[in-house]
C-alpha cells in the first residue's frame, strides 16, 4: 500500500522546540570547578568530539544521498600522477633546492674552521682571510640556487595548480544531472569554492615547500652526522621524542579536517535554501526558524573546529619542546666531548648552527604537512566526486530515423513513489505537441525523460529505434535538446554564449538564430555588437535577454526534436507571444515538445496532452479536445475567463 504523502507532508514543519540540542551538553564546559576537574572535562570533550569526526568520516564514505569523499588512496595516486607527468620539472626542482640547501650547509663548517683557527694561536692570517672569502662566496652561490630553485618551484606549484583545477572542472561537468540535482546544493558549492581554493594553495604553496623543507631536513641531519657523531646522535633522539604526537596527529587530522569540511557545506546548505526561499520564509514567518538552523550549523562547526583546533596545539607544543632541548642537550654534550678530547670548539660551533638550523625547516615540515593536510582533505572530497557512478553507459549503436517514442514511461525521484504512471507516447516528426496540465502533475518530468536526461524506472524512450540514454551525449544533444527556464550566461561575447554548441558557426548564423527569437535588436544597440563582454561582472542582461541568448544557443546546436520545458517563461506574455511566433517559421520541420501553463501555446500546437497525476488523460488538438469537454477544456475556460 502506497503511502499517502500529503498526510505526513505536516511533519516536516512540525515544532522542533523538543528536538534534542544539535550541540549535547556534554560538549558545554564545566562550570566552577578544580583544575584537575577542569582538565579531565576539557579532554572528555576532546574524546566525544573525536567520536563525532569518526562519525562523520565513516558517513562520508558511502553516503545515501549528497557526496562521498574520496580516501587517503585516491588522494595520494591523484598528486602522484600529477607528479610523475612533470618529471622533468620535478627532478630540476629536486636538485635545485638540494643544491640550495647544501650550499647552506657548507657555512657552518666553514666557520667552524673558522673558529679553529681563531683558537689555534699559530694560524697565519691569511688563511683566515681564505676562510671568510669562501664563507662569503658560499653565501653568493646559495643565493643563486635559492633564486632558482624557488623560480622553478613557483612554475611546478602553478602548473600543478592548473591541472588540478582543470581536473575538477572536467570532473564536475561529467556528473549526472540528476544527481546533481538530487543531492545538496550548499555541499557541491562548497566544494567547488573553498575546497578548491584549500586545494589550490595546497598544491601551489605547499607541495614545494614541504619538499624544500623535506630536502634541507635530510642534508642537515647528513652533515651533523658527518661533523660529529657524538653531538649528533643525541640531538637527533630528542628531537625523534616528537614521533608519538606526530603520528597521532596524522592519524586524526584528516578526518578532523574532512568534517570541519561538511560543517561549512551544512552552514552553506542552510543559507542557500534560506536565501533561495527568503518570500517563503516570510511569507510563513520562519524567519526566527531560519536564524536558529544557521545559528545551529555555525555551533556543530565550532565543535568541529575546536577538535582539529585541539589537535594542532597538542602537536605544536610536543613540538616546540622538542624543538628547543636539543640546543641545550648538544651544548652539554659538546662541554663534555671536548673535556674528553672528543670535539673541538669547530665541531661544537658547527654542531650547534645545525640544530638552531635544523629547527626551522623541521618546523616548515610540520607547518606544510597540517597545511596538506587540509589541502588533502579538500582534495578527498573533490575526488569523492569523481566517485559519483555514472547514470549511463552510452552504447554504439546510432539512431536509424528521427522518430520519438516512449513506451510506458514510469519514474520516481524516491523509491516506492512514481511521478509518472505508465505514460505512452509517439511523437510525429515535425508537430508541435503541447504538454498541459496543473503544477505537479509530472510535465516537466516527462520532458526530462523525453529529452534524455533521467533513465526511467521502467519503460523506455527512443529516437530511431534507439534509447536516448543509451546514446553519447554528444550524439544525444544533435537528437533532442532540452530548454528549460533556467539559464546561464557565461562570461565571453555575445557570439561566444550563441556558438556554445557549434563553435565555428558564421555571424550571419548567430545574427539569424538571434532575430528568430527576437533578440537581435536589442544585441546590435550593444557597445560593441556581437563582440559584448557578457557575464559576471560584464554588460548585464535582463532575465529576458539571457533566456533569449538561451534560445538562440539551442537553435545553432540544430538538434532534429527541442523539449521547451517553461522556455520562455521569464519573458513577458505579449514578448513570449511574439517570441514563440518567430520561432514557429525557424523551427519549420523539427519536432517540438512544449511544456508550458500558458495555454496560448497549446492553442498553436498540433496535438496537446493532458498530463494528470502522472498520466496522459488526453490527447488531441485544441478543438478536439474542447469538444471532448474534459480536462483540457476545463483548463481553457480557467484560462480565459
Amino acid at each position: 500500500m502506497t503511502t499517502d504523502l500529503l498526510a505526513t507532508s505536516s511533519d516536516t514543519w512540525r515544532d522542533r522546540a523538543g528536538d534534542p540540542p544539535v550541540v549535547p551538553p556534554e560538549l558545554d564546559p564545566p562550570g566552577r570547578v578544580g583544575l584537575r576537574e577542569r582538565n579531565r572535562a576539557l579532554w572528555q570533550r576532546h574524546d566525544l568530539r573525536r567520536q563525532r569526526a569518526e562519525d562523520v568520516y565513516a558517513a562520508s564514505r558511502n553516503p545515501v544521498r549528497g557526496w562521498p569523499v574520496s580516501g587517503n588512496r585516491a588522494v595520494l595516486a591523484f598528486f602522484g600522477d600529477l607528479v610523475r607527468t612533470r618529471k622533468r620539472s620535478f627532478a630540476l626542482l629536486v636538485l635545485l633546492n638540494a643544491l640550495a640547501a647544501g650550499s647552506a650547509l657548507v657555512i657552518p663548517r666553514l666557520l667552524g674552521s673558522l673558529v679553529n683557527r681563531v683558537d689555534d694561536a699559530g694560524a697565519a692570517a691569511a688563511g683566515l682571510d681564505t676562510l671568510a672569502l669562501a664563507v662569503v662566496g658560499v653565501v653568493i652561490l646559495q643565493s643563486i640556487f635559492t633564486f632558482g630553485a624557488q623560480w622553478t618551484s613557483t612554475h611546478f606549484g602553478q602548473d600543478l595548480l592548473a591541472s588540478a583545477r582543470e581536473h575538477v572542472v572536467s570532473t564536475i561537468l561529467r556528473l549526472p544531472v540528476g544527481r546533481v540535482e538530487g543531492a545538496s546544493t550548499g555541499d557541491l558549492v562548497t566544494r567547488v569554492t573553498r575546497d578548491v581554493g584549500t586545494m589550490a594553495r595546497s598544491v601551489q604553496w605547499g607541495v614545494p615547500r614541504l619538499l624544500i623543507s623535506l630536502m634541507t631536513v635530510l642534508l642537515s641531519i647528513v652533515a651533523m652526522m658527518l661533523n660529529s657523531l657524538v653531538l649528533a646522535v643525541p640531538a637527533l633522539v630528542v628531537f625523534a621524542l616528537c614521533t608519538p604526537a606526530v603520528r597521532t596527529y596524522l592519524r586524526r587530522a584528516p578526518k578532523a579536517y574532512i568534517t570541519e569540511g561538511a560543517t561549512y557545506s551544512r552552514i552553506n546548505t542552510t543559507l542557500t535554501e534560506t536565501v533561495e526561499g527568503s518570500r517563503t520564509v516570510e511569507a510563513l514567518g520562519l524567519s526566527q526558524a531560519r536564524v536558529q538552523a544557521g545559528s545551529d550549523d555555525i555551533a556543530v562547526s565550532a565543535q568541529a573546529e575546536r577538535y582539529g583546533m585541539t589537535l594542532r596545539n597538542v602537536l605544536f607544543a610536543a613540538l616546540n619542546g622538542a624543538f628547543q632541548v636539543p640546543q641545550v642537550v648538544t651544548l652539554v654534550a659538546g662541554a663534555y666531548g671536548y673535556s674528553q678530547g672528543w670535539v673541538d670548539l669547530g665541531q661544537i660551533t658547527a654542531a650547534l648552527l645545525y640544530v638552531v638550523a635544523l629547527a626551522e625547516p623541521l618546523d616548515a615540515v610540520i607547518g606544510e604537512v597540517d597545511r596538506l593536510q587540509v589541502g588533502a582533505a579538500s582534495t578527498s572530497r573533490l575526488l569523492g566526486i569523481a566517485e559519483v557512478p555514472p547514470d549511463r553507459e552510452p552504447g554504439d549503436r546510432l539512431p536509424d530515423g528521427v522518430e520519438l517514442v516512449a513506451d510506458d514511461l514510469r519514474f520516481s525521484y524516491r523509491e516506492g513513489h512514481d511521478v509518472l504512471h505508465g505514460v505512452d507516447l509517439r511523437l510525429r516528426t515535425g508537430e508541435r505537441l503541447a504538454v498541459v496540465g496543473p503544477s505537479g502533475s509530472g510535465k516537466s518530468t516527462l520532458g526530462r525523460l523525453l529529452s534524455g536526461i533521467n533513465r526511467p524506472r521502467t519503460g523506455s524512450a527512443r529516437v530511431g529505434g534507439v534509447d536516448l540514454v543509451d546514446l553519447p551525449l554528444e550524439v544525444l544533444r544533435t537528437e533532442v535538446a532540452l530548454v528549460t527556464q533556467e539559464h546561464h550566461v557565461f562570461i565571453g561575447t555575445v557570439r561566444d554564449n550563441v556558438v556554445l554548441a557549434r563553435e565555428d558557426s558564421p555571424d550571419d548564423a548567430v545574427r539569424e538564430a538571434l532575430a528568430a527569437v527576437g533578440g537581435l535588436a536589442w544585441v546590435e544597440r550593444l557597445p560593441e555588437g556581437l563582440d559584448t563582454m557578457i557575464g559576471s561582472g560584464r554588460f548585464f542582461l535582463t532575465p529576458a535577454q539571457a533566456q533569449q541568448v538561451a534560445l538562440a544557443r539551442l537553435i545553432i546546436a540544430d538538434p532534429h526534436t527541442l523539449v521547451l520545458d517553461e522556455a520562455t517563461s521569464l519573458i513577458d506574455p505579449r514578448t513570449a507571444r511574439t517570441l514563440e511566433g518567430s520561432m514557429n517559421n525557424l523551427l519549420e520541420g523539427r519536432t517540438v515538445v512544449a511544456i508550458a501553463h500558458r495555454l496560448h501555446t497549446a492553442h498553436d500546437a498540433d496535438r496537446i496532452a493532458v498530463v494528470i497525476d502522472g498520466r496522459i488523460v488526453e490527447l488531441g488538438s485544441h478543438e478536439e479536445l474542447l469538444d471532448l469537454d474534459g480536462e483540457y477544456a476545463d483548463l481553457w475556460h480557467a484560462w480565459t475567463s
